[in-house]
Protein backbone atom coordinates (compact mmCIF):
# COMPACT_ATOMS: atom_id res chain seq x y z
CA UNK A 1 0.00 0.00 0.00
CA UNK A 2 1.60 3.07 -0.77
CA UNK A 3 2.47 6.19 1.95
CA UNK A 4 0.52 8.71 1.66
CA UNK A 5 1.58 12.34 0.85
CA UNK A 6 1.99 14.50 3.87
CA UNK A 7 1.06 17.78 3.52
CA UNK A 8 1.22 20.91 5.66
CA UNK A 9 -1.66 23.55 5.33
CA UNK A 10 -0.97 26.95 6.50
CA UNK A 11 -2.27 30.62 7.34
CA UNK A 12 0.23 32.67 7.25
CA UNK A 13 0.73 36.22 8.66
CA UNK A 14 -2.94 38.53 10.02
CA UNK A 15 -5.37 37.03 7.86
CA UNK A 16 -8.11 35.57 9.98
CA UNK A 17 -10.22 34.24 7.29
CA UNK A 18 -9.65 29.94 7.09
CA UNK A 19 -12.35 29.01 5.41
CA UNK A 20 -11.22 27.74 2.12
CA UNK A 21 -7.98 26.72 3.93
CA UNK A 22 -10.01 24.35 6.06
CA UNK A 23 -11.82 23.26 2.73
CA UNK A 24 -9.02 22.22 1.22
CA UNK A 25 -7.24 20.09 3.86
CA UNK A 26 -10.76 17.98 4.00
CA UNK A 27 -10.30 17.89 -0.38
CA UNK A 28 -6.44 16.69 0.43
CA UNK A 29 -7.37 14.54 3.26
CA UNK A 30 -10.36 12.82 1.35
CA UNK A 31 -8.16 12.07 -1.42
CA UNK A 32 -6.15 9.99 0.51
CA UNK A 33 -3.64 12.61 2.06
CA UNK A 34 -2.08 13.10 5.72
CA UNK A 35 -3.13 16.64 5.91
CA UNK A 36 -1.11 18.82 9.14
CA UNK A 37 -3.33 22.06 9.14
CA UNK A 38 -1.44 24.60 11.33
CA UNK A 39 -3.77 27.27 12.37
CA UNK A 40 -4.24 30.80 12.30
CA UNK A 41 -1.28 33.64 12.23
CA UNK A 42 1.75 31.36 11.61
CA UNK A 43 4.98 32.61 10.82
CA UNK A 44 7.44 31.88 8.09
CA UNK A 45 9.69 30.28 10.43
CA UNK A 46 6.62 28.66 12.21
CA UNK A 47 5.55 26.62 9.00
CA UNK A 48 9.52 26.09 8.32
CA UNK A 49 9.56 24.51 11.49
CA UNK A 50 6.54 22.55 11.41
CA UNK A 51 7.38 21.27 8.06
CA UNK A 52 10.57 20.02 9.04
CA UNK A 53 9.40 18.04 12.23
CA UNK A 54 6.12 16.95 10.25
CA UNK A 55 8.28 15.28 7.66
CA UNK A 56 5.94 16.79 4.69
CA UNK A 57 6.17 16.68 1.04
CA UNK A 58 4.00 19.25 0.84
CA UNK A 59 3.51 22.74 1.86
CA UNK A 60 0.06 24.65 0.85
CA UNK A 61 0.12 28.42 2.09
CA UNK A 62 -3.23 29.60 1.99
CA UNK A 63 -3.00 33.99 1.78
CA UNK A 64 -5.25 36.29 1.35
CA UNK A 65 -4.57 39.58 3.04
CA UNK A 66 -1.88 40.45 0.25
CA UNK A 67 1.06 39.56 2.27
CA UNK A 68 2.08 37.17 -0.28
CA UNK A 69 4.66 39.37 -1.50
CA UNK A 70 6.73 38.99 1.93
CA UNK A 71 5.34 36.35 2.86
CA UNK A 72 6.07 33.49 0.70
CA UNK A 73 9.19 34.95 -0.26
CA UNK A 74 11.02 34.16 3.82
CA UNK A 75 8.91 30.76 3.32
CA UNK A 76 11.43 29.97 0.62
CA UNK A 77 14.29 31.32 1.96
CA UNK A 78 14.27 29.17 5.28
CA UNK A 79 13.90 26.43 3.10
CA UNK A 80 16.64 27.02 0.99
CA UNK A 81 18.79 27.70 4.25
CA UNK A 82 17.54 24.30 6.00
CA UNK A 83 18.07 22.54 3.17
CA UNK A 84 14.50 21.94 2.50
CA UNK A 85 14.16 22.75 -0.93
CA UNK A 86 12.65 18.73 -1.98
CA UNK A 87 9.41 20.23 -0.52
CA UNK A 88 6.46 21.09 -3.09
CA UNK A 89 5.33 24.66 -2.13
CA UNK A 90 2.19 25.83 -3.77
CA UNK A 91 0.27 29.08 -2.81
CA UNK A 92 -4.07 29.58 -3.02
CA UNK A 93 -5.86 32.93 -2.16
CA UNK A 94 -6.54 36.03 -3.84
CA UNK A 95 -2.97 35.98 -6.01
CA UNK A 96 -2.45 39.17 -8.76
CA UNK A 97 -1.64 37.03 -11.90
CA UNK A 98 1.72 39.19 -12.27
CA UNK A 99 2.45 38.32 -8.55
CA UNK A 100 1.55 34.85 -9.45
CA UNK A 101 4.19 34.76 -11.65
CA UNK A 102 6.93 35.79 -9.26
CA UNK A 103 5.82 33.61 -6.56
CA UNK A 104 6.53 30.82 -9.46
CA UNK A 105 10.32 32.47 -9.99
CA UNK A 106 10.99 31.92 -6.14
CA UNK A 107 10.17 28.48 -6.52
CA UNK A 108 6.56 28.13 -5.94
CA UNK A 109 5.31 24.91 -8.05
CA UNK A 110 1.75 26.64 -8.41
CA UNK A 111 -0.54 29.01 -7.52
CA UNK A 112 -4.09 28.62 -7.08
CA UNK A 113 -6.74 31.83 -7.08
CA UNK A 114 -10.41 31.53 -6.01
CA UNK A 115 -11.94 29.63 -8.59
CA UNK A 116 -9.52 26.64 -9.09
CA UNK A 117 -11.63 23.49 -8.09
CA UNK A 118 -10.19 20.91 -5.70
CA UNK A 119 -10.02 18.11 -8.04
CA UNK A 120 -7.23 20.35 -9.89
CA UNK A 121 -5.49 21.24 -6.46
CA UNK A 122 -5.76 17.41 -5.76
CA UNK A 123 -4.58 16.09 -8.94
CA UNK A 124 -1.30 18.88 -9.12
CA UNK A 125 -0.04 17.72 -5.62
CA UNK A 126 -0.45 13.96 -6.64
CA UNK A 127 0.90 14.61 -10.31
CA UNK A 128 3.95 16.56 -8.68
CA UNK A 129 5.22 14.75 -5.75
CA UNK A 130 7.46 11.97 -6.12
CA UNK A 131 6.48 8.74 -4.10
CA UNK A 132 8.96 6.64 -3.13
CA UNK A 133 8.57 2.97 -5.02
Amino acid sequence: MPVPIRVLVAKPGLDGHDRGAKVIARALRDAGMEVIYTGLRQTPEMIVNAALQEDVQVIGLSILSGAHKVIVPRVMELLREMEMTDILVVVGGIIPDQDAAELKNLGVAEVFQPGASLDKIVDFIRDSVKQPA
